[in-house]
Formats: structure tokens, sequence, C-alpha cells
């Protein structure tokens, strides 16, 4: 489903806490906004948040870039499936996790995701990934070439996988807020 933005009371917020009864995991492309979106998003919930990279940091005690360069994407994929899933599994209900921009074409990764949480596609237009992502220099996929080109190409690759989430929700240059209350109406739909 596609979503449109609405205004939630605080009451009304508490009470779709309270019907979480799953994980919400966030989807989507590197720069659509997942991490920050969805620590925003679980503060307003009341519930824990989690960003899948930071904890697949943790666990290799080696960053992205590092595991990327050292083991290769196969084997970084392996992990950040084993690592989803212990997340997942370690935390029913009320959690809000952001998974890497890959994670969910992997089958394994987004079989679990979409049987076991609420999934939600955030996703941007090219210009504004290519915006986000220029800030940081931790994106081991867009270190070989015209970061345009690749994110316009891995956008298009992935898109089938992404549009079997649930919950769609556009994310632009606006505030965050506007796209939380969007998330906010997509997981008041799919309750």
């Amino acid at each position: 489903m596609d979503v449109q933005q609405t205004r939630f009371a605080p009451q009304e917020i508490a009470e779709l806490a309270r019907r979480l009864d799953r994980p919400v995991v966030l989807v989507g492309m590197m720069g659509v906004g997942k991490s920050s979106v969805g620590k925003r998003l679980a503060h307003l919930l009341g519930c824990s948040f989690v960003d899948a990279d930071e904890e697949i940091e943790r666990s290799a005690q080696m960053t992205i870039p590092e595991i990327f360069e050292t083991y290769g994407e196969d084997y970084f994929r392996d992990g950040e499936r084993r690592v989803i899933a212990r997340l997942m599994a370690e935390n029913e209900g009320c959690i809000v996790i952001a998974t890497g921009g890959g994670a969910f074409v992997n089958a394994e990764t987004r079989a679990l995701i979409l049987a076991e949480a609420v999934t939600v596609w955030l996703d941007s237009d090219l210009e504004t990934l290519v915006e986000r992502t220029a800030r940081k220099d931790n994106r081991p996929l867009l270190r070989d070439g015209d970061p345009r080109e690749i994110l316009g190409r891995l956008r298009e690759d992935r898109r089938p996988f992404y549009e079997q989430a649930p919950i769609h929700v556009t994310s632009g240059n606006g505030p965050h807020v506007q796209t939380i209350n969007k998330v906010l109406q997509g997981l008041s739909q799919w309750q």
C-alpha cells in the first residue's frame, strides 16, 4: 500500500505501539533515511531502535567497508542475514530495525522479514539518494564508479524486491516528521 501523510495524536501513537506484536523493519536504498527515520519512529512509539549495520559491525568487530574489502559482499550478506534474524528473534513486539540497503534483496533475509515483521519500504527519488549518500564515505558499493549511475542501477535492480514490502512510504527532502507520519499511517492501516 502506498501511504499518504496523516497527523497522529500522542494517544493514537500509544495505541498503535500497544498493538504492535512484531518488529517494524525498514527496508530501502542506502541514503533513504532508514536509520534517521527509524530512531525517531522508535522514540515516538516508545520502542527500542536497532540499526542492523551497527550490529553487524559490533558482531564482526570490523566496519562494513572492512568486511567488504576483506571477505567480499557474499560473506557480508550472510552475516547480515544472521544478525537480522537474531535481532528479530530477541526482540518480539515493539522494536524498529533499520536494515542495510541490500539486506532485503537476499531471498532468505527477505522471507524472514516478510514473515515475522511489519515491513516498510522507504523510497526516495534518485536526486535525494545521491545528495544523502554523498554526506558519508562509508558506502562500499559507491566507491568504484559514479555514485549517481551506481545508485540509479541499484535502485532499479532492487525495486522488484522492495515492492514486496506491504507498506510503501516515499521519503523526500522535507522534515523527517513527514515521513514518520506516513509510516505511522501505514502501520495503522496494516494492523
